[in-house]
């Protein structure tokens, strides 16, 4: 039997307001909106080059952020080139100790964002030696 293959994958974020989120997505960073509103659970999906972003309504509690409730880490990871106009950038760029030179933006919702390149592929597989 043949193995599949993963071939794409998309962040799911729960946001407060569909509409406002998505807004602010498409007017800061570029992303392309497709709005499924009409649907028993509304959505929005946002697309930009080949990353995949899907809203989805918070039905109850507030949105919390990964390096609240648990102490660590962004709430989601992007790696394309990112034109802070407008944007609250938490952590400049910088080269991490894994090999990967990285930014972190805060949404709308107040999501941490991490975007970043790989510098040093050794380091980054785990290859160095």
């Amino acid at each position: 039997m043949a193995e599949s293959k993963l071939v794409n994958g998309a962040i799911i974020l729960v946001t407060p307001d569909i509409r406002k989120t998505a807004g602010w997505y498409r007017e800061k960073l570029g992303f392309r909106v497709v709005e499924k509103f009409d649907l028993p659970e509304p959505f929005a999906a946002l697309y930009r080059d080949s990353v995949e972003i899907v809203l989805v309504q918070l039905k109850f509690g507030p949105v919390e952020r990964n390096r609240i409730r648990y102490g660590a880490g962004y709430d989601a990871y992007l790696a394309p080139e990112i034109a802070a106009r407008g944007v609250k950038v938490v952590q400049p760029p910088a080269l991490t100790a894994y090999g990967s030179r990285e930014l972190v933006f805060e949404d709308v919702d107040g999501r941490w964002i991490g975007v970043g390149c790989i510098q040093d592929e050794g380091v980054f597989l785990g290859q160095a030696g």
